[in-house]
């Protein structure tokens, strides 16, 4: 039976973080984001009181890509879905699993954010990050580490949210999993990100040995041709042997334009080396469209993944239903979310036989630290071979970080972090990084970082309390 347990306390602080290089993703470019830490207090029946903490960008312009709203706003959305999740979790005073917890709470939650007009997928934010907190706490009043916490099931997950698996599927799914040791990175080549020179392709191959890459499209089918036409050539020229992804950031306006840039990929003379090399499409059409548009012969090319449009637990089965074959985990959207998506290609691929549906790693620049580190840990235990990690190239490793965060978090995982060019930053090695130190009592990480404000703060230090 999954322990029961009190949130008592929930605590909000945050820091700049300062990108070394802008990122251009859909019709934005970021050159900062706001790190928010939470800081959770848990009474776990039997076991006490535990402190666990999660940690995340609030990337702007990618929850909610309202043209009305500045940069400012979409980050004030996210705030709010913190605050509100905050008011939840903690306003009953109630015991329950810390899935219970979860899923009890998430459908106010998303009325609560939708009366102010924050969408579905900023909504989930708040109580995202909630989950990590609570669920590190947790895993460090059982003295255990999160792989053998999901495999053991002790956050309660169940299919009360997803009425179309049952709870006996997802227990097997999570006591079948065979935790990675490595994942392998797969660079991601923003629309504004330099092809060759110091910065380009062949130099970050040559530097990491990266051989995934994940190619930003900006949903013009002749312009998005030539670009790719270019990384092709440059990953070809430096005779790079390389597997890719595209993601076009709901940028594609229908299925006329992304038809277009599929039929080039298939015949266009420069392109079609790369063709053969794709793994799938990402989240080509906005989310609105995507819950409605058939892809049709589209998804017999490659299969075509959900990301924005993963705005609630129905979504994946919907995706399905129109052609989709996968969707992304990011912690940042729900870890339960992508535990119950990896049961849902489980139990769909063995009933077909096959393995066409899946779950795939992507990342909204998770920082050295925390954020990576959780959110790097779910990906190896859902077993995804390689993840885009935006955080080791955009930004600066630890950096904004207090010196004495950095450094501890560099002698407990010494096998994922080294100190490179004045900075502690991700250790890759052969296009990939070791993650077997993550197998620590709590959510991935044998260190917490600094539990109140370092520097400027992006936010007043707020403190809730049952």
């Amino acid at each position: 039976m999954p322990p029961l347990l009190q949130v008592c306390d929930l605590t909000l602080h945050g820091r700049p973080v300062r990108f070394r290089k802008p990122f251009r993703f859909g019709a934005v470019t970021v050159e900062a984001a706001d790190q928010v830490f939470v800081t959770a207090e848990v009474e776990v029946a039997g076991h006490g009181r535990a402190t666990g903490m999660s940690a995340e960008l609030m990337v702007p312009k990618w929850f909610d890509k309202n043209p009305a709203l500045n940069v400012a706003d979409t980050v004030a959305e996210l705030r709010r879905s913190l605050e509100i999740a905050c008011d939840l979790y903690l306003g009953r005073g109630d015991r329950d699993t810390a899935f219970g917890h979860h899923a009890s709470r998430i459908g106010e939650q998303v009325a609560r954010c939708a009366a102010e007009g924050i969408p579905a997928l900023a909504a989930g934010f708040g109580p995202a990050e909630i989950d990590k907190a609570v669920l590190d706490a947790l895993l460090r009043a059982l003295h255990l580490d999160v792989y053998a916490g999901f495999a053991g099931n002790v956050m309660g997950l169940d299919a009360r949210l997803a009425p179309d698996l049952d709870t006996g599927a997802i227990d097997r799914f999570l006591f079948g999993r065979r935790p990675l040791q490595r994942l392998a990175i797969r660079h991601t080549v923003g629309m504004a990100d330099a092809l060759d020179g110091p910065g380009g392709l062949p130099a970050i191959a040559a530097d990491t040995g990266c051989r995934h890459f994940k190619l930003k499209l900006g949903g013009d089918p002749e312009t998005d041709r030539r670009r790719l036409a270019a990384i092709a050539a440059a990953l070809d020229g430096a005779g790079i042997d390389y597997a890719a992804t595209l993601d076009a950031n709901e940028q594609y306006a229908d299925l006329a334009a992304l038809g277009a840039i599929c039929d080039a990929l298939a015949h266009d003379p420069a392109l079609t080396g790369l063709g053969r090399r794709l793994l799938y499409i990402e989240q080509p059409m906005p989310r609105e469209t995507s819950r409605q548009a058939a892809l049709g012969d589209l998804g017999t090319r490659w299969p075509f993944i959900i990301d924005e449009a993963d705005d609630g637990y129905d979504a994946f089965p919907a995706a399905i239903a129109l052609g989709y074959r996968g969707v992304s985990s990011k912690s940042c959207k729900g870890l339960y979310k992508s535990l119950l998506n990896g049961s849902r290609a489980a139990v769909r691929n063995a009933a077909d036989g096959a393995a066409g549906y899946f779950i795939a790693a992507e990342d909204l620049t998770c920082q050295a630290g925390l954020a990576l580190q959780q959110d790097s840990a779910l990906v190896a235990f859902l077993g995804i071979g390689h993840a885009e990690r935006n955080g080791h190239h955009y930004g600066n490793g630890f950096a904004g970080a207090p010196a004495g965060e950095a450094e501890a978090f560099l002698a407990a995982h010494d096998d994922l972090y080294e100190r490179r060019d004045g900075q502690v930053r991700l250790k890759i090695r052969d296009g990939s990084i070791s993650i077997a130190s993550l197998t620590v009592p709590g959510f991935a990480s044998a260190v917490l970082p600094a539990s109140g404000p370092a520097g400027h703060t992006i936010m007043q230090q707020e403190h809730f309390q049952s």
